[in-house]
């Protein structure tokens, strides 16, 4: 076996469900103090995270990512363990195997390459690794970030680990992300009998007008770099459980994945001049989860297609589609943040697996980029 995938069969090994790491991290440290980098582990409330740090001055480049993983599911319905990686058919099954320790070993193995040939190498490499990605995310990289800037530590350019591949490996890659804007609406009606609607007030009846005002809102036109603004209702809940009784209360939950071409408080403020509008009794609770960001093209861009192609030999294409990422904390620093990883295709599902042969390929993709960057 390769030294990539024999790496990523021990992480994988290790059941690290959010916020657990279950060793990884030590595993990682382990191998980074021997190329001489300077390990921090670094424990906010029941979340493992580690900086490790190779060299003093600037520019610093930083790889990033996450050792937790999502639940299994139900482990009857895998083929084989999702604890105990197998390979079949050129793919190596198991939890986290996309998402995303694969890309942790090729990390750590691209590295070992890159420092065994340029002890020297210019400027610094760093890791920044969390337990909670998949978690809360709030007792991982932003906390690890907040430490940094603390001190005044700033990282140049970051790369992330994540699956950013759609049909073949480094197809896509992601210069950046939309903005995530939660809500918890909560419409107060009158509770009573549906026999007598005079003497109540349906919030549901209510909230509906709103709802689908809102649902037909066209909050932008998204720009070059991100799709348009969108809003999502995920859950609707009212009632007591009788179907005789008109329900006091209507809570709502929906979602805002936006562009650079609006901001949350533009969104909060058209949002409750809907709820007004339609003379609503409510309260309202808002959850930034994430900014926006975005790195346009430069070094770190460029050294990343770079790569691709002399590995793949193909042309990725920039993206910023998909959900949040840790990057949303690293962005607002002033660092050139990208994400590049494997194929997306099975992350969080049943039987998620990884190619074989791509964990050698990301591995000289990510020693690429140090080349171009570090050298």
């Amino acid at each position: 076996m390769s030294a990539t995938l024999d790496l990523a069969i021990d992480l994988i090994s290790r059941a690290s469900v959010t916020p657990e790491d279950a060793g990884c991290q030590a595993l990682m440290m382990r191998r980074l103090a021997a190329l001489d980098f300077r390990n921090q582990p670094l424990r906010f409330a029941d979340v493992d995270n580690f900086w490790s740090r190779r060299g003093d001055s600037g520019p610093l480049f930083c790889f990033a990512g996450h050792t937790d993983v999502v639940p299994t599911g139900p482990k009857d319905s895998w083929q084989s363990d999702p604890f105990r990686p197998e390979i079949r058919a050129g793919l190596l099954y198991g939890r986290g195997a996309a998402d995303m320790k694969g890309s942790l070993a090729a990390m750590i193995t691209a590295t070992e390459r890159f420092v065994g040939r340029h002890p020297d190498h210019k400027g610094s490499i760093a890791f920044l690794i969390t337990s909670d990605e998949e978690g809360p995310s709030v007792n991982g990289t932003v906390k690890v970030v907040e430490t940094l800037e603390a001190r005044g530590e700033k990282i140049d350019w970051c790369l992330v680990g994540e699956p950013s591949s759609n049909q073949r490996l480094g197809d896509t890659v992601k210069n950046g992300r939309r903005g995530s804007l939660g809500c918890v609406l909560r419409v107060r009606g009158i509770q009573g009998h549906v026999a007598y609607p005079h003497l109540a007030r349906n919030p549901v009846h209510q909230a509906a007008p709103a709802l689908a005002e809102l649902a037909a809102t066209e909050w932008d036109q998204g720009n070059a770099f991100f799709p348009k603004t969108t809003f999502q209702i995920s859950n609707i809940h009212a009632g007591t459980g009788a179907t005789n009784v008109i329900p006091g209360i209507c809570e709502v939950t929906f979602n805002f994945r936006y562009s650079t071409e609006t901001t949350h408080d533009a969104l909060r403020e058209r949002v409750e001049a809907i709820l007004d509008r339609h003379g609503l009794d409510y309260d309202i609770e808002w959850t930034l989860s994430g900014l926006p960001f975005l790195t346009p093209r430069g070094e770190l861009v460029e050294a990343a297609q770079q790569a691709i192609r002399r590995v793949a030999g193909i042309d990725s294409e920039l993206s910023t589609a998909g959900g949040t990422s840790d990057g949303r904390f690293i962005a607002p620093t002033g660092a050139q943040v990208l994400e590049l990883g494997p194929l997306n295709a099975t992350i969080h599902k049943i039987d998620e697996c990884v190619g074989v042969t791509d964990l050698d390929s990301l591995s000289a993709m990510y020693e690429g980029i140090l080349e171009t960057l570090l050298t």
